[in-house]
């Protein structure tokens, strides 16, 4: 790449950030809401082993 060049993109973000410079604590504090969670091992492997098996083709009758 050319040392001076910079793609569309790159300055999209630039101007975005630039303009709204509370965007990468909004971010953050959207991704703590969904992902950033801590598991509960024991809670998971409870939920896992209650789990039914699931037959191939659930709208099938069962036969006899």
């Amino acid at each position: 790449m050319a040392a001076g060049y910079v793609s569309d993109i790159t300055l999209f973000l630039r101007e975005l950030k630039a303009e709204n410079p509370d965007l990468e604590r909004q971010q953050r504090a959207g991704r703590a809401i969904w992902w950033d969670k801590d598991v509960d091992p024991d809670l998971y492997r409870r939920f896992r082993d209650s789990t039914l098996p699931q037959p191939a083709y659930v709208y099938q009758p069962k036969a006899g």
